[in-house]
């Protein structure tokens, strides 16, 4: 393993992880799995040799300084992120590298900024939480919408997905979150994140054709509204989710995806559409791409490509569109995203 570019995959055998693995190893990295379970973490390095493991639980700091020694930087793929994502962070700081994370848990994407910045501006480590198509990919939508402004009247962030086969993981996050949350449902709105017993509302959103106008769970709040508000000032973010796949999200008999062609990839299919109004004038971007588990994995190693070489705009706990130049890097992800900004 080449220390110069070992990256720390932690929870490496997950079903998002597999694929960052994998990202990894075709951009060049040298990829150590780590995690809780070394039995696991055995087997898919049975599969990659070239993969070095290293077991680790988050309740043992020495094992995860050991897990990231030598590496350039971790990447936590490991849900639920409320308990994984405080300890991977704070090994990280100790080790000086840069931190990124997939989560799209609302409070513990939060809990990043509001508990870890301080530590990461002063330790000068980039940390990224929620790099991800939940939190990560509408934040750069946003941010290349605005082009350059750093204000808005309001964003929506409306996810038009073909289905939702949720994983093991996404299911175990999402009770988690409930249970946090006491059954409550989250808006960002005035400013703040606020908690309420609203029963959830059906509307419609005309989505960019051939998807056209759909029915969407209004205000079906994801990792938006925790990464969008970070660096930019504005009272309102709503997001929006196609009716078809909450119902598949909440189904207690939905399966798990299954890979239909040789990235491992579902054969689900999503638009991301981005709508900020500024000055009573609406901005539009939009990305479409297949499979928001497997697209998750250039998102997230195309940011840590551009931390370890420099390409960013500030250091300590940012979100992707503060961090990076955001219409730049959604160019970037052209073989895996098809992108449409605003001229």
């Amino acid at each position: 393993m080449s220390e110069q570019t070992a990256v720390v995959v932690y929870g490496a055998t997950g079903h998002t992880g597999r694929f960052v693995v994998a990202e990894l190893l075709r951009r060049g990295f040298a990829a150590v799995a780590s995690g809780r379970d070394a039995a696991r973490l055995e087997a898919l390095a049975a599969e990659w040799p070239t993969v070095t493991v290293r077991p680790a639980g988050v309740d043992d700091p020495a094992a995860l300084d050991r897990a990231l020694a030598g590496a350039v930087a971790v990447i936590n793929c490991a849900g639920p992120f409320a308990v994984t994502g405080g300890p991977v962070v704070e090994a990280a700081l100790r080790a000086g590298i840069p931190y990124l994370d997939v989560a799209a848990e609302i409070e513990a994407n939060a809990a990043v900024f509001a508990d870890h910045a301080e530590a990461a501006r002063k330790a000068d480590v980039p940390v990224v939480p929620a790099m991800a198509f939940f939190g990560g990919l509408g934040d750069l939508l946003v941010t290349a919408a605005l082009d350059g402004a750093t204000a808005a009247d309001s964003v929506d962030v409306a996810y038009g997905l073909s289905s939702w086969r949720p994983t093991e993981g996404t299911r175990t996050a999402g009770v988690v979150s409930h249970e946090r949350r006491a059954g409550r449902r989250v808006r960002f709105a005035d400013g703040a994140l606020q908690y309420h017993d609203d029963a959830a509302r059906e509307a419609q959103w005309d989505f960019p054709e051939p998807l056209g106008r759909r029915a969407v769970v209004a205000e079906f709040t994801m990792a938006d509204v925790v990464t969008v508000p970070s660096h930019l000032d504005v009272p309102a973010v709503r997001t929006h989710m196609a009716v078809e796949a909450a119902r598949d999200l909440a189904g207690a008999d939905t399966p798990a995806p299954e890979a239909v062609d040789d990235l491992g990839r579902s054969d689900q299919t999503f638009v991301v559409d981005v709508v900020v109004s500024v000055d009573g004038v609406e901005r539009r971007a939009t990305a479409r791409g297949q499979d928001i588990y497997a697209v998750t994995a250039p998102l997230v190693v195309e940011a840590a490509q551009r931390v370890l070489s420099g390409r960013t705009r500030t250091t300590g706990v940012a979100s992707a569109g503060a961090m990076f130049d955001a219409a730049d890097f959604l160019r970037a992800l052209s073989p895996y995203l098809t992108v449409e900004l605003p001229r």
